[in-house]
């Protein structure tokens, strides 16, 4: 877990809306629910989530999935999936997205949270991110992710590409893992 606790400098007064913006990349468990709102237990003010889920490109899935088993040089451009079935995929996968949405809202409001806005990201997510944090004047923005060590290494992570664009707090997280256990393992807590 990787907490960035830099200030800025903007304490919200007692009774003011304290806006936090997720960017979450599956669904959300009970689990990842109460640890977020544990984070913000101690404020004396009303902390509204708005949560991002971005959706899988169709076309990119298709391209990974043949470079994966090794067709690309294999299979002509005439095997490639038509216009129609790429959109479809791209239908499938925009309805898993807004299951998962669903279904991190449920266990956001079960673990106490006020909502705010909620969207499936079809773009950039640190632009959705970003654009977010502006539209509703969030105070910090946590980004909840599986564990991606090549690009956290060389910090071309969701995270650290929002720390360079925003200004408020960014708090990355592992999702589907508690505090402790994305404590251990040698990773530790790194303040950046």
């Amino acid at each position: 877990m990787e907490i960035g606790t830099e200030s800025t400098g903007a304490t919200p007064a007692p009774g003011e809306d304290y806006d936090v913006v997720l960017l979450v990349e599956q669904g959300l468990t009970d689990t990842d629910a109460a640890q977020v709102r544990s984070l913000h237990e101690g404020l004396d003010v009303q902390v509204t989530y708005h949560v991002l889920l971005p959706m899988t490109d169709a076309a990119a899935a298709v391209e990974a999935s043949l470079g994966a088993i090794g067709a690309v040089d294999m299979v002509s451009p005439s095997q490639m999936p038509d216009p129609e079935e790429l959109a479809a995929l791209r239908e499938e996968f925009h309805e898993q997205a807004e299951h998962e949405l669903a279904s991190s809202i449920l266990a956001l409001t079960k673990a106490g949270a006020k909502i705010g806005s909620t969207t499936v990201v079809e773009g950039s997510p640190v632009d959705a991110l970003t654009e977010t944090v502006q539209k509703v004047d969030g105070r910090e923005a946590i980004i909840l992710t599986r564990q991606h060590l090549v690009a956290e290494f060389f910090h071309l992570d969701w995270t650290h590409r929002a720390r360079r664009k925003l200004g408020v707090p960014v708090l990355h997280l592992l999702e589907h893992e508690t505090f402790d256990e994305q404590a251990g393992g040698g990773e530790g807590i790194e303040i950046l």
